[in-house]
């Protein structure tokens, strides 16, 4: 498949061929979902936290005897039944969030939302910034031009995550240039994810030549070799006679 390639300036100015198993592949929504919703506990940071009976100051005395008073035992006025005692499985700062996603399965998710991307308009390349010296001003002016390109005219609206930029390398006029605007971010193509990318409206490519190489390369289907089916070796059994 083809797509164009424009400048700063919104004008076309070649094609640029793209792979079918990247750009081409049908909506997954239960692996997207998966894949999001695993990255999001990865990301998670825990931070409320309760304190259980054993924590919470005081407590070491016992109310009242054990019996004869008429009421219900206790032994200690920090129990999670008691005001101001402590928390029975209340949230804890020492929980793991972590939670492992195959390598496959996230790869496969961002294809598929790339595709999803692509087939909806949102995928915008271009062949490069040209933004020399870090100015806000010449960020804005790019974003702009390309505005007029037909589908992305969204991309001078102040809506939060509107943008992201994905770049083949970062450069530090370019950074510098951009951080001033709220709702375009700025990152290298080999770092984005399936979040990033689901968090912004549209996504801009730059150098696609360099930023896809190796994404196609991963997208190449690894040849494996047949394993060697080794014949399994019977053992002889001897008859023997009995008496």
């Amino acid at each position: 498949m083809e797509t164009t390639i424009y400048n700063t300036q919104g004008k076309s100015t070649g094609k640029i061929s793209l792979p079918e198993s990247v750009f081409g592949l049908p909506w997954n929504s239960d692996l997207v979902h998966e894949v999001v919703r695993l990255m999001n506990s990865n990301s998670r940071n825990a931070i409320a936290n309760v304190k259980t009976r054993g924590e919470v100051r005081g407590g070491g005395k016992k109310p009242w005897k054990q019996k004869g008073t008429g009421r219900a035992r206790h032994g200690s006025s920090r129990s999670p039944i008691w005001v101001g005692g402590g928390i029975a499985h209340g949230p804890r700062a020492d929980k793991n969030f972590d939670r492992k996603i195959n390598k496959k399965a996230r790869t496969k998710a961002l294809y598929t939302i790339l595709s999803r991307k692509m087939k909806d308009g949102e995928i915008l390349f271009i062949d490069s910034l040209n933004i020399t010296a870090p100015k806000t001003k010449d960020a804005v002016a790019v974003i702009k031009s390309l505005s007029t390109i037909k589908g992305f005219d969204r991309l001078v609206t102040k809506k939060v995550n509107t943008a992201i930029i994905a770049v083949d390398k970062k450069a530090d006029a370019v950074t510098k240039s951009f951080n001033n605007i709220g709702n375009i971010s700025l990152e290298e193509f080999r770092n984005i994810n399936p979040v990033s990318v689901l968090n912004h409206t549209y996504l801009i490519v730059t150098n696609p030549a360099e930023s896809l190489k190796s994404l196609i390369a991963s997208a190449k289907p690894a040849k494996i070799k047949p394993a060697k089916v080794e014949k399994a070796k019977v053992a002889k059994v001897t008859k023997t006679k009995t008496k």
